[in-house]
């Protein structure tokens, strides 16, 4: 078990280091060059290039069944589902095969509408709350894969 972070826009990477370090699980950041920021000890870093879709490529080609991925991209875990790996939106709802239809649904929907000019609500702001349910369910989710 490996736990994947699809970067770019994570605000979970302190919740996620802290439980990979507890269980002793290896971390591998994927993030874009111009979001680089430092490295951390003990985390392997994968920087691709600024361009859609690198980074949703670089998870794909390396990520594998009974891995983790952290991200809030529905495409990428519907793909990743796909493999045998788990997804968690770093709110901390889980993709599952019973719900992603639904989510690429929705997202298609509200792009189709922005492309017909109108409007559609952004993301929740991020609060503690969402913090915490998301280290509640990145727990489960290691513990049920150790059990596995």
């Amino acid at each position: 078990m490996r736990i994947f972070v699809d970067a770019d826009a994570c605000p979970v990477k302190d919740v996620i280091l802290e439980v990979a370090r507890h269980y002793a699980i290896q971390v591998i950041i994927v993030n874009s060059i111009s979001h680089y920021s430092s490295f951390i000890d003990g985390v392997e870093y994968v920087i691709v290039d600024n361009v859609p879709e690198a980074a949703d490529i670089a998870i794909i080609n390396r990520i594998k069944a009974g891995d983790i991925l952290v991200t809030q991209d529905y495409g990428l875990a519907s793909l990743v589902l796909e493999k045998g790996a788990r997804a968690l939106h770093h709110s901390g709802k889980r993709y599952t095969s019973e719900n992603i239809d639904q989510l690429l649904f929705k997202r298609h929907l509200s792009a189709k509408i922005r492309r017909s000019g109108g409007k559609t609500s952004g993301p929740k702001a991020f609060t503690k709350s969402d913090k915490e349910n998301f280290k509640q369910s990145l727990l489960t989710l290691v513990l049920q894969l150790k059990q596995e």
